[in-house]
């Protein structure tokens, strides 16, 4: 691909403003020779005012979603591509969370530009664990494991049961809930299903990924290793 598309579609501006980068001899490899839009490099060895391109197509981020920000692109208010580079904005591919997070609940969240990966990660033939700990508005009542374990529980307004999906009580109003499916608002359902409310809500793990000391509003890329982990199978109920 020709450095001028290849910076064009990683959000450097349009072609003609790209264009503009090179007369202005701020493209250059490593050793700060300029660089011209016929020239063939590897990705690695191009800066930009001295620095390395963006990462390439292909690109994974884990973040840790602070609760207040929105998946989407077009809500009002705080989205979590405002924690990204500006320019992220207008790479092509673009880049798109892997399922949601509400607004109110913070924690571990994959983006990706990758749609096949996306999909793979979505689809309930992958069985990926997803982890969450909650806080709870009044004290577990002691069922609520063998409820949500048991697959036999219907949210309102569905038509199958859930999957199982395994409890572990951490205080009398805190707990860790682990699940297979991503249905809308499920955890929050759940608890509200058993007669609860979540006060507060983080997802901590997606497979064996974890925020690993990530602040909230933080993010790294991941290599191809941390993606293979996010399709660890789940532990046994």
């Amino acid at each position: 691909m020709k450095l001028v598309r290849l910076m064009a579609n990683l959000g450097y501006g349009s072609r003609r403003e790209v264009m503009q980068l090179f007369r202005e001899g701020r493209v250059t490899d490593p050793s700060g020779e300029v660089l011209y839009t016929d020239d063939r490099v590897e990705h690695a060895d191009v800066r930009i005012d001295g620095e390395m391109l963006d990462p390439p197509a292909g690109l994974v981020l884990l973040m840790h979603k602070p609760t207040g920000y929105t998946c989407s692109r077009k809500d009002a208010g705080r989205l979590v591509y405002d924690l990204l580079p500006p320019r992220w904005r207008r790479r092509d591919p673009a880049l798109s969370t892997v399922g949601r997070l509400d607004r109110d609940t913070s924690g571990l969240l994959l983006l990706t530009d990758d749609g096949a990966l996306l999909h793979r990660i979505i689809s309930p033939k992958a069985n990926v664990a997803k982890v969450y700990e909650a806080t709870l508005a009044r004290d577990l009542q002691g069922g609520e494991g063998e409820l949500f374990a048991s697959g036999t529980l219907m949210l309102e307004s569905e038509i199958t049961p859930l999957a199982p999906a395994q409890l572990q009580v951490l205080e009398p109003r805190r707990a860790r809930l682990t699940v297979t499916e991503g249905r809308y608002h499920q955890v929050r359902r759940m608890f509200a299903a058993a007669g609860n409310h979540v006060e507060a809500l983080e997802r901590v793990a997606v497979g064996r990924l974890t925020l690993d000391g990530l602040a909230p509003g933080e993010w790294r890329a991941l290599d191809a290793d941390d993606v293979a982990r996010a399709f660890d199978p789940p532990q046994p109920l």
